[in-house]
């Protein structure tokens, strides 16, 4: 299985997932890491990504052939981390045939009704079961995560 983390800013979040997925996957999972600019992708690469790569162009080319793509919610929303996530970028994350995990955490003037605030690392066990759920035949395009 291969999977893409996204993350921006300082990828404080990305590599919390990778370190994550990493611990409970071992080399299972081919992980890349590609960040919106080399800050967070050299912090997901230490945090134990097999390659990384860095802004748009790296994102709209490595999100067409990917298994799942991983992120915040923002990676879907044209212009968020600051106006890090570019509009071209929203659109091929949102449209690739790879099954998107989402984290409800956003900054951002949008509220999500229902969802309940839970801790990053609590939210990431429940990537790691979505990611259990794949491995194990579940092949639905989109599934957003909300805990």
């Amino acid at each position: 299985m291969r999977i893409v983390v996204i993350d921006g800013q300082g990828g404080g979040m990305g590599k919390v997932i990778i370190e994550k997925i990493r611990k409970e996957f071992k080399e299972q999972i081919d992980i890349l890491a590609l960040g919106t600019n080399a800050l967070a992708t050299s912090a997901m690469l230490k945090a134990g990504a097999n390659e990384g790569a860095t802004g748009e162009n790296a994102i709209v080319h490595n999100c067409k052939d990917i298994d799942c793509i991983i992120g915040s919610l923002s990676i879907i929303m044209a212009n968020s981390m600051l106006g890090e996530l570019t509009p071209k970028m929203a659109e091929v994350i949102t449209t690739s045939k790879a099954r998107k995990i989402l984290i409800p955490l956003y900054r951002g003037n949008i509220d999500i009704i229902g969802l309940k605030t839970e801790p990053l690392p609590h939210l990431v066990d429940g990537v790691l079961l979505e990611i259990k759920k794949h491995l194990g035949g579940d092949k639905a395009c989109v599934k957003l995560t909300f805990m």
